[in-house]
């Protein structure tokens, strides 16, 4: 997935933001990740952009 985000990004098209976990990451943090993200971002604030998680 995160490889067609970038092509995406690179050919200067819309790309809403894609969020990556790794699969060692426990899922009860992989979701207070997820909320965390939800609660405090604004609309649009990951446009063209490719993060993992977890963030911290």
């Amino acid at each position: 997935m995160t490889r067609y985000a970038y092509e995406r990004v690179q050919a200067g098209l819309e790309m809403p933001g894609v969020f990556e976990i790794s699969r060692s990451v426990p899922i009860g943090l992989a979701i207070e990740e997820i909320i965390l993200i939800t609660e405090g971002s604004f609309e649009g604030e990951w446009e063209g952009q490719v993060q993992y998680l977890p963030l911290r």
